[in-house]
């Protein structure tokens, strides 16, 4: 498992589940350094031998390095290195998912934080300001006028952002996580609301729209992900927007999650060279 966080909720249920099965199961920092359970250098340098699968929780520039050397040495990645990119730059997902026919919400603008400010009075408020790449502790605001923008300019006047148009919503958002086929959901408080984002809420997928599912395993084709997320808001009368795509989102809180990532886990080792 390549991830810094070798506690998250769903990689240590996950490796619970193969460790019972007597499967070894080690982490690696991005770096490729192995790590003791609690997220410290292990002390020690990786095996020379591939592991029979990685996961790539990790989606760092380190991360994706050491995930493309090994993938080039013949190990099975999941997700894969390009599969990962495809969702970190937000001009490009949308791009290529609205060619595909998905329901993606349509990037208006592309610049930093200061560039826009500077030209702040003829766009259209309110608007969504989301840093161009998608990565943890990244820009996503809901912004309603020149002078809120103007704050955002100050606090972060380089960062590469698009704009996309607020659709007006319930304040909930919907989580659709992938693995592997297998659909989960929530609703979460969205952090564009007022009151900001809230918990997770555990959702049947069998309570959403069949359209929904099936246009969220359909963005798993188009961008090659097996592990996945999408968020999503109801415009009313069943009708979706997708306003993000994410390779190996955290997926916290899902009744069989782990075990269905372990399943994936197993049969790709499996398919890989056959040890």
């Amino acid at each position: 498992m390549i991830s810094a966080d070798p506690g998250h909720p769903l990689l240590s249920a996950t490796a619970a589940v193969l460790r019972r099965a007597d499967h070894r199961v080690e982490f690696l920092a991005p770096d490729g350094t192995p790590l003791d359970p609690d997220g410290r250098p292990a002390g020690r340098a990786a095996s020379g031998a591939p592991a029979d699968v990685y996961l790539l929780k990790a989606r760092t520039p380190e991360a994706l390095t050491t995930a493309a050397r090994l993938a080039d040495r013949g190990a099975p990645v999941i997700n894969s290195v390009s599969a990962t990119e495809g969702c970190l730059d937000r001009v490009g997902m949308a791009q290529r998912a609205r060619a595909a026919g998905l329901p993606f919400a349509e990037t208006l603008r592309v610049a930093t934080v200061r560039e826009l400010a500077a030209g702040g009075a003829d766009l259209d408020y309110p608007l969504v300001l989301k840093s161009r790449r998608s990565r943890r502790g990244d820009l996503v605001a809901r912004v309603g006028s020149p002078a809120e923008l103007a704050e955002w300019a100050a606090a972060r006047p380089d960062e590469p952002v698009v704009v996309q148009e607020f659709t007006a919503n319930s304040g909930w958002d919907h989580k659709l996580w992938i693995v592997d086929g297998q659909p989960f959901a929530a609703r979460r408080r969205s952090e564009l609301s007022a009151g900001g984002r809230g918990p997770n809420r555990p959702l049947p997928p069998a309570a959403l729209p069949a359209a929904w599912i099936e246009a969220a395993l359909h963005a798993g084709e188009v961008f090659g992900l097996e592990v996945y997320g999408v968020d999503v808001l109801h415009l009313g009368a069943g009708a979706p927007l997708f306003v993000d795509i994410n390779a190996f989102p955290g997926i916290r809180g899902q009744v069989g999650a782990p075990e269905t990532l372990a399943a994936l886990a197993l049969r790709r080792a499996a398919d890989g060279d056959g040890r």
